[in-house]
């Protein structure tokens, strides 16, 4: 335990500024590109699936589940009352979960926590798994994190630091991307039951001003979290 605790708070060296800046180009074309993102936009839907179990949780509810599906949409299922505060930021929590988590990914990098931020990652991918209900789902886990167990116990720190900083980078522009996608759909009004959409329902503000404030957030946390990962 000891060489394990050792392992986990182990400070790693400042990255290559140039092998930061290749990260953020790689996930800015698996965001950007449409075949890299459709690949790989189920990562943000566990991220964000991710976020409405925890503030259920925080809030009290009762979490039944949470469902993965091929499209790469998602839903968390939970039980409570149908109003109210926790129900309130249960709704908040997913589109800027991926951004947030993105953020607190940054700053684990900037102080070179690189194992600590993998070993999280797999910790959460593993209670995710716990609370999975369908089969898709399941596997979708299942192959994530196995990939990322594989990282951790074959992959030299060189590796681990470089996967880590595209992690990083794909969370906070995959953050925004959903977002945009959100917004279109509204107005095409293919989204009655969408996150911003209940929110209107739930308080007195209209969807769009919650379309708004994830954005911000997203936003936010792009800025910051490039501002924690210049090299300079």
């Amino acid at each position: 335990m000891d060489k394990f605790w050792a392992h986990l708070i182990k400070v790693q060296p400042d990255p290559d500024p140039l092998v930061v800046v290749i990260s953020a180009v790689v996930a800015l074309a698996l965001v950007g590109f449409r075949m890299p993102w459709h690949l790989s936009r189920g990562l943000i839907t566990i991220a964000h699936e991710g976020g409405h179990a925890v503030m259920a949780l925080l809030t009290r509810r009762k979490l039944e589940g949470i469902r993965l599906h091929s499209d790469t949409s998602g839903v968390t299922l939970t039980r409570g009352r149908p109003t109210g505060p926790g129900m309130v930021l249960t709704a908040l929590a997913g589109y800027v979960a991926p951004s947030l988590l993105g953020l607190g990914a940054a700053w684990l990098t900037e102080a070179g926590r690189i194992s600590l931020l993998i070993w999280g990652v797999l910790l959460f991918l593993v209670c995710m798994l716990l609370l999975i209900r369908n089969l898709y789902g399941a596997l979708i886990l299942l192959v994530t994190g196995g990939a990322v167990f594989a990282l951790i116990m074959y992959a030299p720190a060189e590796v681990q630091q470089a996967v880590a900083m595209v992690a990083v980078w794909f969370l906070l522009f995959g953050g925004v991307r959903p977002i945009i996608e959100l917004q279109r759909k509204r107005r095409r009004r293919q989204a009655r039951d969408s996150d911003a959409d209940q929110l209107a329902r739930l308080t007195v503000l209209p969807g769009g001003f919650y379309v708004f404030l994830f954005m911000a957030v997203a936003l936010a946390s792009v800025v910051f979290g490039a501002y924690l990962m210049n090299p300079l």
